[in-house]
């Protein structure tokens, strides 16, 4: 979640746009049949309610209408992981996730305390970037606290939130870099500033680098 940041067109330029319009619209609905095609019957992956991707967590389903199945990696390539702060509580957040009509949320919340809840599943698209390819290629991590709040990062939430970043680009081959680790004010367009100035990222990274040499 986080706090917020805060020409005319020729007639030409209108006809031509139309007509590229009508390509695109073709190009993706051909793409988006592409992406659909483990929902014909019989293809669908077998799921499991109350599955986990990471051991230890604890299952908390998010409300319906802040995520969309999918089947990932298969229809979307994974390859970023985007870190964000709450602006309150770690059971604010779950809360706020649990109520559809927020339009958003993360696959997974981190406490304080070094707790780890999982709301949605890795192979499913999480509203929580406010950019629709960025959701489509990325785990959303949820931290409990403020971003003008740095004693609330502890070592606790830093420990557990890199063992788990490190297990989702094992899981996935992304690189564990800042351009493939990113905060939510990095995705483009998002008018977000979490996970604020206050987060370390040069002991974040590290962490996150030692857990995953540990997984081989």
């Amino acid at each position: 979640m986080g706090t917020t940041k805060r020409g005319g067109v020729g007639r030409r330029a209108v006809l031509l746009g139309g007509g590229a319009a009508l390509v695109g619209t073709a190009v993706l609905a051909r793409d988006e049949l592409r992406r659909a095609w483990w929902r014909l019957p019989g293809t669908e992956r077998k799921r499991v309610e109350g599955e986990l991707d990471h051991k230890g967590a604890l299952w908390t389903s998010a409300a319906r209408a802040n995520w969309r199945r999918a089947d990932r990696p298969d229809d979307f390539v994974i390859d970023r992981v985007v870190i964000h702060v709450v602006q309150g509580s770690y059971a604010t957040a779950l809360k706020v996730f649990k109520n559809p009509g927020h339009g958003a949320a993360t696959h997974y919340v981190v406490g304080k305390d070094g707790r780890i809840a999982q709301l949605i599943r890795e192979l499913d698209v999480a509203f929580h970037a406010g950019n629709r390819d960025m959701n489509e290629r990325s785990v959303g991590i949820e931290h409990e606290g403020f971003v003008d709040r740095p004693e609330g990062f502890t070592p606790a939430m830093y420990a557990a939130s890199a063992t788990l970043t490190a297990g989702i680009c094992a899981r996935y081959g992304i690189p564990v870099d800042r351009r493939h680790i990113i905060g939510h004010v990095e995705v483009e367009g998002s008018d977000h500033t979490d996970p604020g100035p206050h987060w370390d990222w040069d002991r974040y990274i590290p962490m996150v680098r030692a857990a995953r040499a540990k997984l081989g």
